[in-house]
């Protein structure tokens, strides 16, 4: 169990989940909390992220919240410094609050693009640039962007969205390299197709389920629970010598 901790426990670490008040940034939050991690979450409904706060709490967490909508600019920046206040400067950056508008491309609108670019990239990039250089100047840290399978293949209408989780992969290696000879790392965490509020939409047809299910080498779809070792594994010391990769977690969809 000692050897365990040593590689895998966050002891002494604070993270900054986005979207921890639900889906997979509740559940990665969660996973942090419960390996030693202090836990700050950030999305814009109070009492979802009471929950979350709540539920780590249960576990004998540390563990607060910040209310922002991350779709504006100096909200997420006034958000960045609130987020220091409970437990200190941030090790461990985790972006996975994202919005998934799925109109057919004909019909995106330029207002839909651009909610899409503000919250699924922007905000990453503008919490990167506050927290990558501090952990860098204190020769540790960990980012972890939670991508999209339509960062790499087009379905479904993958529109905005597909392009802004393209450009936050390559977010990941652009940070990877200016940080990691500091001793950041930064990686991209890609889902299969997960039930989560985020595809709600999409998830309330069961044909397209199956379809889903039917593309995966295991049968099944994903649930927010997939991504908790997998969150842990790249905000750990065992993750040192990994930097500047997508890690597909999809129950192999992309291997399909």
């Amino acid at each position: 169990m000692d050897y365990l901790r040593e590689m895998f426990g966050l002891d002494g670490r604070v993270a900054l989940v986005t979207g921890g008040s639900s889906g997979i940034g509740r559940a990665v939050a969660v996973a942090l909390g419960r390996a030693g991690a202090k836990v700050v979450v950030a999305a814009r409904g109070e009492e979802a992220l009471r929950e979350t706060v709540a539920e780590l709490r249960s576990h004998g967490c540390d563990a607060a919240y910040v209310s922002v909508d991350l779709g504006i600019g100096d909200r997420v920046r006034e958000a960045a410094e609130r987020a220091v206040e409970p437990f200190g400067e941030i090790d461990i950056l985790v972006n996975s609050a994202g919005v998934n508008p799925r109109p057919h491309m004909n019909a995106l609108t330029e207002e839909q693009w651009d909610l899409a670019m503000d919250v699924n990239l922007r905000a990453p990039f503008l919490l990167g640039q506050r927290f990558g250089p501090k952990m860098a100047e204190r020769g540790w840290g960990r980012i972890i962007n939670v991508g999209s399978q339509q960062g790499f293949r087009a379905f479904f209408n993958s529109g905005a969205y597909g392009a802004s989780k393209g450009g936050l992969t390559s977010l990941t290696r652009s940070q990877a390299e200016a940080w990691s000879p500091s001793g950041v790392r930064v990686n991209t965490l890609v889902p299969g197709f997960v039930i989560t509020p985020l595809t709600a939409q999409a998830s309330a047809d069961p044909v397209f389920c199956e379809q889903m299910a039917g593309r995966t080498l295991i049968g099944r779809n994903g649930v927010a629970e997939d991504f908790a070792g997998a969150a842990v594994f790249l905000s750990s010391s065992a993750a040192e010598y990994v930097t500047g990769q997508c890690l597909f977690v999809d129950g192999g969809f992309s291997g399909h």
